[in-house]
């Protein structure tokens, strides 16, 4: 049975990702978050899941949680102090196996007028970058997503992959979709290894997300 972390638990993929690792039976899953036992009371009776309490900006926190787990999932890659945080306490306790929820732009490879239209609405890069460098040069095994601008549809669940390096152009894609590749991710660790990829919905090279 895979032990899984999943840091950020009550994030808005964390809400679709949860029960779709539940539904198997090879997953034991840890719930890190500020106030987990609360939060997300609703899964306190399930054998696989334990509720734990923490901040990803306290090492401590961290360094106990992560013992023992097989893979990380962080759900936001944009914070340079959490995610050196993350990887020193993964390190620490020699876990190596990283999937991080990250946002499109980090390689200035948004093309086009999307590309121009992201950049007005996400302003100044800057600390979304340095913070994804540290996940790039971590030495880990990881795998960054890099997920066009998100919304909720639970009839869509297309997604595809574009490799880094390549153009992105695709403007959108459903939170139940990123949560269907993470699930493949963590049930088959050996994909996408190493490596930080563009997340879409095909066919959605518009100027500008349609639900803008």
């Amino acid at each position: 049975m895979k032990k899984v972390i999943l840091l950020g638990a009550t994030s808005n993929i964390s809400k679709y990702l949860i029960p779709r690792l539940l539904a198997k039976n090879d997953v034991k899953l840890t719930l890190f978050a500020r106030q987990a036992t609360r939060r997300l009371h609703q899964y306190a009776a399930q054998s696989q899941v334990t509720l734990t309490n923490g901040n990803w900006n306290n090492s401590a926190d961290l360094t106990a949680a992560i013992a023992g787990q097989d893979i990380v999932y962080l759900a936001t890659g944009h914070f340079t102090t959490a995610n050196q945080n993350v990887v020193d306490a993964m390190k620490q306790n020699s876990v190596e196996r990283l999937i991080v929820a990250g946002g499109l732009g980090i390689y200035d490879e948004v093309a086009g007028k999307f590309g121009i239209w992201n950049a007005q609405m996400m302003g100044d890069y800057t600390e979304i970058k340095r913070a994804a460098a540290v996940i790039d040069n971590s030495g880990l095994n990881y795998t960054f997503l890099r997920m066009a601008w998100l919304y909720n549809n639970d009839q869509d669940t297309d997604y595809k992959v574009i490799p880094q390096g390549m153009p992105f152009k695709d403007t959108q894609v459903t939170r139940q979709a990123v949560a269907d590749l993470i699930t493949e991710i963590i049930h088959n660790p050996q994909l996408y290894q190493r490596s930080s990829i563009g997340v879409a919905e095909p066919n959605t090279a518009w100027n500008k997300p349609g639900f803008y």
